[in-house]
């Protein structure tokens, strides 16, 4: 098969459904993947893209089986996006061991097992593009977001490095950077007026984040025609992980 084809992890969160819609509105392949059985169904239907299968990617012996048989089932693979993500809001000491693992394993070894599996497929072949999710939590200090922060800390620590390790063989890794977006996995954060007040505030421009907005700049890394684009974390992220509000009145 000539056509490139890209692989979605977390295709049916915010940011992994907007994505999968905008490659597919371009006319690029697009394989599906994550937990929600249902959601990867209704999205496939609805978009076109391929369902590879249902899978956990705190678990790298599934995320690698997975890349592995896409690989094999298509004969390349092109692009790799690791969408998948959680939210804990909690101080170090209010933390639990068992809650710092799971954050560490959906946010961190999640990407490491797509850096893994993905890279030296993608260098055999003569190139590619992995696009991983980080936070602005993780490039400025935020209260309360010790383990998500040390989590997408890794992520990005993790990108730079394996951008350096393949990009000789025409892999390119970057990541994405977001702010507080307006999603299902957030609406613990902002579920009344107050707190969505508060957390708009935070950012300089004044509103939540979506899924689209983040889907821009993953679709953009992607694309060939950023070829020269690697070892960078675009922020998507209002301005939270660089610029400060000023006081209002």
């Amino acid at each position: 098969m000539t056509d490139p084809i890209h692989l979605i992890i977390g295709a049916t969160g915010a940011a992994g459904s907007a994505t999968v819609r905008r490659l597919r509105a371009d006319g690029v392949r697009v394989v599906i993947a994550g937990r929600d059985r249902a959601g990867l169904t209704h999205l496939a239907k609805e978009t076109g893209a391929e369902y590879a299968r249902q899978v956990d990617a705190r678990d790298p012996a599934q995320v690698g089986e997975l890349i592995t048989g896409l690989a094999d089932t298509y004969g390349r693979l092109d692009g790799v996006a690791n969408l998948v993500g959680s939210v804990l809001l909690k101080p170090a000491h209010l933390t639990t061991l068992e809650q710092w693992e799971e954050v560490i394993a959906v946010n961190l070894t999640s990407a490491f097992a797509v850096i893994r599996t993905a890279a030296p497929i993608m260098a055999r072949a003569g190139g590619g593009s992995i696009v991983l999710a980080a936070s602005a939590a993780a490039q400025t200090g935020i209260a309360n977001h010790e383990a998500v922060a040390a989590a997408k800390g890794g992520v990005i620590a993790l990108s730079r490095s394996a951008a350096a390790t393949y990009g000789g063989r025409g892999v390119r890794v970057n990541a994405v950077s977001p702010g507080l977006v307006d999603a299902k996995m957030t609406a613990g954060l902002i579920g009344n007026p107050a707190q969505a007040e508060a957390s708009r505030a935070m950012h300089v421009l004044g509103r939540l984040g979506t899924g689209d907005d983040i889907a821009a700049a993953v679709t953009w890394l992607l694309d060939p025609r950023t070829s020269w684009v690697t070892g960078q974390v675009i922020g998507v992220d209002g301005g939270l992980g660089q610029v400060r509000t000023r006081p209002r009145g």
